[in-house]
């Protein structure tokens, strides 16, 4: 191999760019691709960290939500069995009075004026265990949801003639409703207040029965009968048909079979 002089060397870097050497070229090409290492080891990481992100994610609501909204649960029941410990106010001394034993109910809400969130009544379905017990909680919204089973507003009071319908979570935030749909016709449903116990009875089986969650005639005083003026108490139990979020709701509904007043 010829070896050019030197001052032909240093007259070509003089007068214009020289043809990079095989080592320059390499440590060119080396530059480069540990510069692409460095943008592809940030994509991965960030990639991770969003996976990591959506499985805790995943985790808190299906398994940690349980256990916060459990500890919810707990608190509310407490709270509300003292509060019945508390002299009954004024504006529902009647309940105790308006809701005559029997499966007829009565016309006197257990609660007069009932503030969205507060708990109103407790819950216990023995097909659950003789042991599980869920407070209610006046309306629906996820927050309330996450505390215990919701009471829809506008329909009726515990043990009251009309549909009294309440919802709850099926997976997440306690899943009061986990085992809904194993419920069959004649089951118990128990709904204790301040001043009364009042069992319910299935009629229909949740699992038999969908809507959309637009389906309000669910909610009318006596579900399918628009306009119909109701004669007795009835209850709708409502869930999340799937696992998943979904727009399906499963239904159950039921009739007060007795009422056992509180001495």
């Amino acid at each position: 191999m010829v070896v050019p002089p030197a001052e032909y060397v240093g007259r070509r870097r003089q007068n214009g760019p020289m043809t990079p050497t095989i080592a320059e070229a390499e440590a060119a090409a080396s530059r480069h691709g540990r510069g692409q290492g460095r943008v592809l080891t940030a994509v991965g990481v960030v990639l991770l960290l969003g996976g990591l992100c959506c499985l805790g994610w995943l985790a808190y609501q299906y398994f940690g939500s349980n256990v916060v909204s459990r500890h919810a649960y707990e608190q509310e029941k407490s709270a509300l069995r003292a509060e019945w410990q508390r002299p009954a106010p004024a504006d529902q001394a009647g309940d105790k009075a308006g809701q005559g034993a029997g499966a007829g109910g009565g016309s006197s809400p257990s609660s007069a004026v009932a503030v969205p969130g507060d708990a109103i009544a407790l819950l216990r379905i023995p097909r659950f265990g003789t042991n599980v017990e869920v407070p209610i909680l006046e309306g629906t919204d996820l927050g309330v949801l996450a505390r215990g089973v919701g009471h829809y507003v506008g329909t009726a009071e515990p043990g009251q003639v009309g549909n009294f319908a309440i919802a709850g979570h099926r997976v997440t935030h306690g899943q009061p409703f986990a085992r809904l749909l194993d419920l069959n016709p004649g089951d118990q449903i128990i709904v204790e207040t301040r001043s009364a116990v009042y069992t319910y009875v299935l009629d229909t089986a949740p699992r038999d029965l969908t809507v959309k969650d637009t389906a309000s005639w669910i909610l009318d005083p006596v579900p399918d009968k628009p306009g119909e003026w109701p004669a007795r108490a009835l209850i709708t139990l409502t869930t999340c048909q799937d696992l998943f979020h979904s727009p399906d709701r499963s239904i159950g509904f039921g009739h007060l079979q007795s009422t056992r007043n509180k001495t």
